[in-house]
């Protein structure tokens, strides 16, 4: 198939929407509540992805689980595991199912290993052990293409497994933008981060210091400035990830850029 071709095809295809929240609004039942009845509202086939919040991190230092992270990420041993499990896969996930059952949206929660969607391998030890942490190696969307014509609403917690009985801890951006690009061979798919900001800032203090487009070129000027970096920094491998894997559209910003056509976004693109 000519490159042409491919074009024509994708335009063909139906958009599919991959959402993606995170704890500032997990953490706020109001804001959380708000959110999922305007999600339930978006026409057409879609996907919602969610992280843990501060939930799992507040029940850990109750039970004196320590908690271990190495440059913003979890180190997970077994406790934590069994911890994030509960939490993630079942306090969270079903509480966000019901509210979208409240609002008239049928859904229906899953991790990795549910349908057996999302594979993983245990992160190798380099410097840093971090424990059944989960590195996505295949992605497989048949089943939630079924559901999701049947106006099934799959919503994905940061769990998968390794298809030898061991559950891991995976990032949420990562399964986002894996499922995205899994779901490309079928849908043309769009991928959202929404998070606290507007967008990727071009002054961390500036909320309006937007920067609405980030292609691979100036990407690198932003991290050769140092203007990119920490957290931000997974969350656009991720994106560029996706937009060089068939996923047509990456937006990073605060939720109104899905329900507010002139709110301020980043628009990732090669």
């Amino acid at each position: 198939m000519t490159s042409t071709e491919l074009k024509v095809t994708k335009r063909k295809m139906k958009t599919l929407k991959i959402i993606k929240i995170g704890g500032n609004i997990i953490d706020n039942a109001k804001a959380l509540s708000v959110f999922l009845q305007q999600f339930a509202t978006i026409k057409g086939p879609k996907v919602l992805v969610h992280g843990g919040g501060k939930l799992a991190t507040q029940l850990a230092d109750q039970i004196n689980i320590p908690v271990r992270m190495h440059e913003g990420r979890r180190i997970t041993d077994s406790d934590t595991l069994d911890l994030i499990t509960m939490v993630y896969a079942g306090k969270i996930n079903k509480a966000i199912v019901a509210d979208l059952q409240k609002n008239e949206c049928n859904a229906l929660g899953f991790t990795g290993a549910d349908g057996n969607t999302i594979i993983a391998n245990r992160r190798p030890i380099n410097t840093i052990d971090f424990g059944f942490v989960g590195d996505i190696i295949s992605v497989n969307t048949h089943i939630l293409e079924e559901l999701i014509k049947s106006d099934i609403i799959p919503v994905f917690c940061a769990i998968t497994h390794d298809k030898n009985g061991q559950l891991l801890n995976t990032n949420a951006d990562t399964i986002a933008s894996e499922l995205a690009i899994g779901f490309s061979k079928t849908f043309q798919t769009e991928l959202y981060y929404c998070f606290e900001k507007n967008g990727v800032l071009e002054h961390v203090s500036d909320e309006n210091s937007v920067i609405e487009h980030i292609n691979t070129e100036s990407y690198q000027t932003l991290l050769n400035k140092g203007i990119i970096a920490d957290g931000m920094l997974p969350k656009l491998t991720n994106c560029f990830k996706a937009v060089n894997h068939g996923v047509h559209k990456v937006c990073i910003g605060k939720t109104a850029m899905l329900f507010n056509s002139s709110a301020t976004y980043t628009s990732i693109q090669k």
